[in-house]
C-alpha cells in the first residue's frame, strides 16, 4: 500500500510517497518572492492561513497560505494567497498550487528522512524505482505563479532503473492534461459527501476531521501512521552541547502518551482505521518494562516516566464506535503491561505508591533518565519534581507547587486525586476489555483491584467539608482545587450524593463555572491570573474528561453546557485565526500556546457527542437538548440544528446518522 500525504513534520506544503517501511520519495513546494526570498519546509508552518478539508483516503485535500506572512512565531496569517490542493486515485496523485501574489512557485523533488531513493530525469518528467514499485512525475508547463504535477506508480517485479519512459510515466503524462478537471471534480465530490454540521453545529465535524487529518504523520522505519501532539512537537536532535534549531528534526518522529489516545478518539470521526493506527502507535511506544512513556521518538524518550493512563478508556470507547476485535486484541497486551508498570516493585513498594498504601503519586525513576545526549535540550538538568510534574501531563499545575519531592521513593510526597482516578478508570476499562476478549478471570481480578482502590479513595481523599476529593499531603488534605479534582466522576468513584456535592462546586461561578470553562485551577486560587500553560488556562483534554464524568452520572444538562461552551469557544477562535490552539485563556476565551495542536478538536468532539455517542457506561446515545444560548444562536442561523455524522460504526456496519432538533 502506497502511503501518500503531508506525512513528514515540516511538509505542510508537499507530499511523501512511501510504499513500505524505510523507503519512499518526496515532492515539496517552494515559493520565491520577487525579492528572492525562499519559502520552504518549516517556513510554511508559520504561513498557514486555513487548514482545509482532507479526506481520509486522500481523494481531496487543501491547505491555504498567506504569502505575505513572515515565517516566524510572530506571524499572523490572514489572507489565502496560495492554495495547495491534491487528489489521490488508486495509483496516481494530482497536485496543484496556485499563488495569488507575485513570485515563483515550483515543485522540488527530494528524499525525506534521508531516504536513499532520488528522482532521475526522464523525458518530460522524473522517475524513480522504489523496490518493486516504479514511480514517476509529470509536470504541467511552469507558469511562474502556478505549479502542477501528476505522480503515478506501478508495481513491478523489479525496479526499472534506466531513465526512459515506463508505464508509470506514460500514465502520469496521460493524466496531466486532465489535472484541473480531476482536482475540481474531486473538490466538488468531497464537499458534497463529507461529514459536516449545520446551524449551531456548523464547523464542528469539519474542525475535527480537517485538523486531525493534517496532523497524521509517518514513522519512516516502520511505515506506521501516527498522530503526534502537533507538527512542531517532533523534538529537535538530542542535546550534545552544540546550538540547535527549534525546528522539528527531519529524521525523527515523536509519539506522546495521552495525546495519542485522545487523537485516536477524535480521528474516529474521520476514519476508524486511522484511529486504531494512532492508538496502537501510542501503545507500541512502550518500553520493555511496560512503560508507555511521556514521549518517545526514534532518537530518545522518557524511560523514567509515563503519562496519564487513559489508553484503555480510549481503546474501549473506540471499540464501541469502530469495532475491531483484532485491533483491540493487539492493544490489550500493551495496555495490560502498562497497568502493571505503575505498581511494579521498586525498593519493596509499588513504583508510584502515594502517602497511603493503595493510593498513587506522580514520579520519575531517576536511574532511568537518559544521558544528556539522548535528551532534548530543555530536559537537560530537570529536577525529579519537574519530571514528575511532566508525568502528570499538567506540567506546571499550581497543585504541584505545594508538594515536596521525595528523593528516596522518587515520587511527589502526596496521594494525587488525578492519578488515583486515572488508575481506577484504567482498571475498570481493562476489566471490560478483558470480558470482550473472553478473559473472565482476569476481568474479575481487575475489578476487585478497582473496588479496593475506590474504597481507599473514599476513605482517604474524600473531604465532606469541601464536597470534593482532595490531594493527600503529609499535613492533611490540600486546600487547592483544580479541574482534575473532578476526575473521580469519569472513574465512577463517588456515590450519587458525593457526585452532586462535586457538581455543586463545579457550578459555582466563583470557582469554575463561567463564560469560558473549565479553567485548570479554581478562579479563586492565587495562581488563576497567571493564565500560563496549566496555571488557569482551559485545556481540551481536561474539559473532555470532566465532560465524560458529568455524562456518566447523568448531569446531562450541565454536560451540554460545558460541551457547547468549549466547542463555541474553539470554533470562534478557529474562524478568527485559522488555528487549532493548544489551550485557551479562561478570562477571554482567546487561544494560546501552539497554533496547531492535535488535541484542540477535543472541544468540538465533546459537542459532536451531544448528538451521537457510544458511551462505555450508557451505551449508544443520540439526540441533544441544546442549552438556551446555543438554541438562540441556532435560531439566528437557520432556525434549526442538524448534524450529520458519517462513519459511525454500529455492530460493525457503517451508518449515516441524521439528527435534527
Amino acid at each position: 500500500m502506497m502511503h501518500v500525504g503531508a506525512l513528514e513534520a515540516r511538509r505542510w506544503a508537499g507530499l511523501v510517497f512511501a510504499p513500505g517501511p524505510g523507503e519512499g520519495i518526496g515532492l515539496r513546494l517552494v515559493f520565491t518572492t520577487p525579492d528572492g526570498e525562499r519559502r520552504d519546509l518549516e517556513d510554511w508552518y508559520w504561513m498557514v492561513s486555513r487548514v482545509g478539508p482532507h479526506a481520509p483516503d486522500g481523494c481531496y485535500a487543501r491547505v491555504e497560505f498567506d504569502l505575505a506572512a513572515e515565517p516566524s512565531p510572530a506571524s499572523r496569517p490572514g489572507e489565502s494567497t496560495l492554495i495547495l490542493e491534491w487528489s489521490r486515485r488508486e495509483d496516481a496523485v494530482a497536485l496543484r498550487a496556485v499563488a495569488r501574489a507575485p513570485g515563483r512557485v515550483e515543485l522540488v523533488g527530494d528524499d525525506p528522512w534521508k531516504w536513499k531513493t532520488t528522482w532521475e530525469e526522464a523525458p518530460d518528467g522524473w522517475r524513480a524505482g522504489l523496490g518493486g514499485v516504479e514511480i514517476a512525475a509529470a509536470f504541467a508547463p511552469r507558469a511562474g505563479e502556478r505549479a502542477a504535477a501528476v505522480v503515478a506508480w506501478e508495481t513491478r517485479g523489479a525496479p526499472r532503473r534506466p531513465a526512459r519512459p515506463g508505464p508509470a510515466l506514460d500514465r502520469a503524462q496521460h493524466l496531466l492534461s486532465g489535472l484541473d478537471g480531476w482536482i475540481d471534480d474531486a473538490r466538488a465530490d468531497w464537499d458534497g459527501r463529507r461529514p459536516r454540521g449545520s446551524g449551531a453545529a456548523e464547523g464542528l465535524v469539519e474542525a475535527v476531521t480537517d485538523n486531525l487529518m493534517w496532523t497524521v504523520l509517518l514513522q519512516p522505519e516502520t511505515g506506521r501512521l501516527y498522530a503526534p501532539a502537533g507538527r512542531r512537537w517532533i523534538f529537535p536532535k538530542p542535546a550534545d552541547g552544540t546550538p540547535q534549531s527549534s525546528a522539528p528534526d527531519p529524521d525523527d518522529w515523536t509519539v506522546f502518551g495521552w495525546d495519542s489516545f485522545f487523537n485516536a478518539l477524535a480521528l474516529a470521526t474521520a476514519s476508524g482505521r486511522l484511529a486504531w493506527d494512532a492508538l496502537l502507535a501510542g501503545v507500541e511506544s512502550r518500553y520493555p518494562n511496560g512503560n508507555v512513556p511521556n514521549w518517545r521518538s526514534r532518537l530518545g524518550g522518557t524511560l523514567d516516566r509515563s503519562q496519564p493512563p487513559v489508553g484503555s478508556f480510549a481503546a474501549l470507547k473506540l471499540h464501541l464506535v469502530c469495532p475491531d476485535a483484532d485491533a483491540l486484541a493487539a492493544a490489550w497486551p500493551g495496555l495490560r503491561a502498562w497497568n502493571d508498570w505503575w505498581v511494579a516493585d521498586k525498593g519493596g513498594r509499588p513504583r508510584r505508591e502515594g502517602l497511603t498504601p493503595g493510593l498513587f503519586a506522580w514520579g520519575s525513576d531517576t536511574a532511568l533518565v537518559p544521558e544528556r545526549g539522548r535528551l532534548p535540550e530543555w530536559e537537560v538538568g530537570a529536577s525529579g519534581h519537574q519530571r514528575a510534574a511532566w508525568e502528570s501531563g499538567q506540567d506546571d499545575l499550581p497543585l504541584w507547587d505545594d508538594v515536596e519531592w521525595d528523593p528516596g521513593r522518587e515520587v511527589l510526597a502526596m496521594s494525587a486525586v488525578d492519578l488515583c482516578s486515572y488508575r481506577a478508570l484504567d482498571l475498570e476499562c481493562l476489566s471490560r476489555i478483558a470480558r470482550i476478549l473472553g478473559e473472565a478471570a482476569e476481568a474479575d481480578r481487575l475489578e476487585v483491584e478497582r473496588r479496593r482502590l475506590v474504597e481507599t479513595m473514599n476513605r482517604v481523599l474524600w473531604s465532606e467539608d469541601a464536597g470534593l476529593y482532595l490531594d493527600e499531603l503529609p499535613g492533611g488534605h490540600s486546600p487547592r482545587v483544580a479541574a482534575s479534582n473532578f476526575l473521580p466522576l469519569i472513574a465512577g468513584v463517588p456515590s450519587a450524593r458525593q457526585a452532586r456535592r462535586m457538581v455543586d462546586v463545579l457550578r459555582d461561578p466563583a470557582r469554575f463555572r463561567g463564560e469560558w470553562v473549565l479553567p485548570t485551577i479554581s478562579r479563586d486560587d492565587p495562581a488563576f491570573d497567571d493564565q500560563q500553560y496549566w496555571r488557569g488556562s482551559i485545556w481540551p483534554p481536561m474539559n473532555y474528561l470532566v465532560l465524560q464524568g458529568l455524562r456518566r452520572y447523568g448531569f446531562d444538562e450541565f454536560a451540554s453546557e460545558l460541551a457547547w461552551k468549549g466547542a463555541l469557544m474553539f470554533l470562534a477562535d478557529r474562524r478568527r485565526t485559522g488555528f487549532c490552539r493548544e489551550n485557551f485563556d479562561a478570562r477571554t476565551g482567546r487561544g494560546r500556546g501552539r497554533r496547531f495542536q492535535s488535541w484542540g478538536p477535543l472541544f468540538a468532539l465533546g459537542a459532536i457527542e451531544e448528538f451521537v455517542d457510544a458511551c462505555p457506561w450508557r451505551g449508544l446515545r443520540t439526540g441533544s437538548r441544546l442549552p438556551a444560548f446555543v438554541a438562540r444562536e441556532a435560531a439566528a442561523v437557520d432556525g434549526a440544528v442538524r448534524a450529520r455524522v458519517e462513519g459511525l460504526r454500529v455492530a460493525g456496519e457503517a451508518r449515516t446518522v441524521e439528527l435534527s432538533r
